[in-house]
């Protein structure tokens, strides 16, 4: 069952063919049960990453919500603008656009933690390009 399961999540990476099932698997899933080890920070992207989607959010969102981001043939997304919209709305919007509208999704070109990324960033303000 353990086994099945993990087959099946995006995070299993077919782990159970890997390692064979049966008890080598269970060996290999409770070996460190005791000390688990730190999930790795993916919510933060590189230096050269930040800078790559603070440029395709100024260019390319830039070309339908303004180049100063406050509107155009979409709506504004300044500070000020998507202060009463959740975060996770936000994100979920970048990473998957709006349906019946022309909002693409953007999820070819993002994972979702950068999406949650460049949500973060509006709602507080986002950088101008260069910005560290």
């Amino acid at each position: 069952m353990t086994a099945q399961r993990l087959e099946q999540t995006p995070q299993g990476f077919g782990l159970a063919r890997v390692l064979g099932g049966g008890p080598l698997l269970l060996a290999a899933l409770t070996a460190n049960a005791a000390a688990p080890m730190p999930a790795p920070d993916v919510s933060a992207p590189s230096p050269a990453r930040r800078a790559e989607l603070i440029r395709m959010v100024r260019q390319d969102c830039g070309s339908c919500h303004g180049m100063q981001l406050t509107g155009g043939l979409g709506p504004a997304l300044t500070r000020e603008a998507l202060a009463d919209k959740s975060l996770e709305g936000l994100a979920i919007t970048i990473y998957q656009g709006r349906l019946g509208t022309p909002m693409p999704g953007w999820r070819s070109m993002l994972s979702e933690p950068e999406a949650q990324w460049i949500a973060e960033r509006l709602a507080a303000g986002f950088p101008q390009e260069g910005a560290r």
